[in-house]
């Protein structure tokens, strides 16, 4: 009798000791249009008829610098907490000349020479100036503003995107009628550096690369302010014409690619006859470019419906990453010893994802948490069209007996914000914000 249950006694044991392994394909489903720090967004507002993660603005320099060291920041939290309220995070501008609005010289810097102008209906209702951007009084209080702006600034969560403003209409970097006026490359490399020196989180953005900056030489990306009319080449003077001008058609794999959808196409080019220029198809831009994001009010104006709505949606869709887990393994043995697992994940996007969020694994009991960790995974790392990131889980968990599931998400570092979304069927499956991935049994 002894030595019966002696071998059931090893055999049960032996049952427990052997690990088991439980293999999964997972369902791919298209991510949603507003997965943070992607997609169509508007001017800041609050709207209902589009899904939208970002939000964009300007800002006058005159609203946030009152001398050469003293600045109000309270203009710019107030926005940013605005859109940050809405769960959204915010791409913003800062200007001086921006045409038919006042202008955005501080009063401190009055003294700084101005050319007045009529292009653009400037002076219908309000009138800008172009300064004389070689001064010194102005380029030394530029210094110190985008000094300060960084070291308040950079990393915040509030914050997508920033794109190189400070020159030009509009903070476009072009007086275009008035060529001569634009800042020489020197003042252009000395906003440059100063914006690259002191932001060293926050992804940066210029209008297009320009003669005499080495545009390669910096960790700023670029973005197209005439997208889906003027972006492809020929002719070369067009966005991506530039970027092969200046051999900077692969920084999307790790500087970001933006803009805005040309305003005379945004509200037509959904519709079955779409009005974008031949050779400037939506498709083709994006493909080309690798944008992950669009500044295009007209899918908020209008109450988009039907097809047209589908398109749209499928066009926001399309935009910056896309992370899939095509399937996961799942290795469990007893108590105390450790729990593996090998999960792969799959850029399925035209873009990276450009910050270092933290990525966590958890445990799940049914919707509750009962082990979490960090998974130390970087998703900058997963790049479009190439092999799967592998990521191996190798802990004790000293798990209880019963039925569990392991669960992967993306925590978005700003309160409240936009919870990211795998391209899995089952995300949100068990717990809001959790990709679950597959479930095991401790015995």
């Amino acid at each position: 009798m002894k030595f019966i249950r002696f071998l059931t006694n090893a055999f049960l044991l032996s049952i427990i000791i052997q690990s088991t392994v439980f293999g999964r394909d997972l369902t791919y489903l298209r991510a949603p249009a507003d997965n943070p720090l992607k997609g169509f967004m508007p001017y800041a507002a609050q709207y209902n008829n589009f899904p939208y993660s970002l939000e964009w603005f300007y800002m006058p320099l005159k609203d946030l610098q009152t001398d050469y060291q003293t600045f109000n920041w309270q203009p710019l939290d107030n926005q940013l907490n605005e859109i940050a309220g809405r769960g959204h995070q915010a791409v913003f501008r800062i200007y001086v000349d921006y045409p038919n609005t006042p202008y955005g010289m501080p009063n401190f810097l009055a003294n700084v020479p101005k050319r007045s102008y009529t292009d653009y209906d400037n002076g219908t209702n309000n009138t800008s100036y172009s300064p004389d951007y070689e001064n010194a009084d102005l380029q030394r209080a530029f210094a110190n503003f985008i000094q300060a702006l960084g070291q308040r600034y950079d990393g915040d969560p509030r914050i997508g995107f920033l794109t190189v403003g400070m020159l030009g209409h509009w903070g476009e970097w072009h007086t275009y009628p008035n060529v001569i006026w634009m800042a020489s490359p020197a003042v252009q490399n000395q906003v440059l550096d100063s914006f690259d020196q002191n932001f060293n989180k926050t992804r940066i953005l210029l209008r297009e690369p320009k003669s005499g900056t080495n545009p390669n030489s910096r960790n700023i990306g670029f973005h197209d302010d005439s997208f889906a009319y003027q972006t492809l080449a020929p002719p070369d003077w067009h966005f991506w014409g530039q970027m092969t001008t200046f051999g900077v058609t692969d920084i999307w794999k790790r500087e970001p690619i933006g803009g805005e959808i040309r305003p005379e196409v945004q509200n037509c080019m959904w519709n079955d006859v779409s009005c974008v220029p031949t050779g400037q198809e939506y498709d083709t831009c994006l493909t080309t470019t690798h944008a992950s994001w669009m500044l295009n009010q007209g899918a908020f104006d209008v109450n988009l419906t039907g097809v047209r709505r589908d398109r749209a949606i499928a066009g926001a869709q399309k935009l910056g990453y896309e992370i899939y887990v095509p399937n996961v393994q799942i290795s469990s043995s007893r108590y105390g010893q450790p729990f593996r697992a090998v999960a792969n994940l799959r850029n399925t996007g035209v873009a990276p994802f450009y910050y270092n969020w933290t990525v966590e694994f958890a445990i799940l009991s049914g919707t509750n948490i009962v082990k979490r960790w960090n998974s130390g995974l970087d998703l900058r790392q997963i790049q479009p069209a190439s092999p799967d990131k592998t990521v191996n889980v190798n802990r004790t968990l000293k798990l209880r007996v019963g039925n569990y599931k392991l669960a992967i998400r993306v925590i978005n570092p700003l309160s409240g914000g936009k919870s990211f979304k795998f391209a899995n069927q089952t995300q949100d499956q068990d717990l809001s914000g959790w990709l679950t991935l597959d479930s095991f049994v401790v015995q």
